[in-house]
């Protein structure tokens, strides 16, 4: 269930760029929520991440990777990007501003390279998994090495934390 042929274009830019990473897969099952797939790879749900896009009051749009047990703090996260207020953006929207389906959303290879805050959760795990870019796939990375494919910040931005 972990290796497999097929290349995301998260994968792609990775090798590219010559930054390691893991892969694994969750293809042959009905997993669908990110607690789904935590259980089916085997991995804390704290560690596996959700990418979810956002727009400010401004008309920008965020991203903010948290883990999926968790739920987006609004005023949380507009604080951190500077806005007065944001919100997700319509599911219609996703695929022609990221380039990315729900459930199969990655931080990194979207259209364009937006502002993205990581729950500062991430800071006490070596490696981190969130999508790779394809529903069925999951990218394991250190945050450090994540950074080197898409500049981030770290801030508290989910409920109740």
């Amino acid at each position: 269930m972990k290796k497999t042929t097929d290349k995301t274009n998260v994968m792609r830019i990775l090798d590219k760029e010559k930054i390691p990473y893991e892969y694994h897969t969750y293809l042959s099952t009905d997993a669908i929520s990110g607690i789904d797939v935590a259980t089916v790879l085997g991995q804390d749900p704290n560690r596996v991440f959700k990418t979810l896009v956002t727009v400010g009051a401004s008309k920008k749009n965020y991203v903010f990777v948290i883990p999926v047990c968790c739920e987006l703090d609004l005023k949380k996260a507009a604080k951190a990007v500077g806005e007065k207020n944001i919100e997700m953006i319509k599911s219609k929207d996703l695929l022609p501003l990221t380039g990315y389906i729900h459930g199969g959303c990655s931080p990194i290879g979207m259209k364009k390279l937006f502002r993205t805050v990581l729950d500062v959760s991430a800071e006490r795990f070596d490696t981190i998994l969130f999508s790779g870019g394809k529903i069925g796939y999951q990218i394991e990375m250190n945050t450090n090495d994540l950074k080197r494919a898409v500049p981030f910040d770290t801030a508290e931005i989910c409920v109740g934390k």
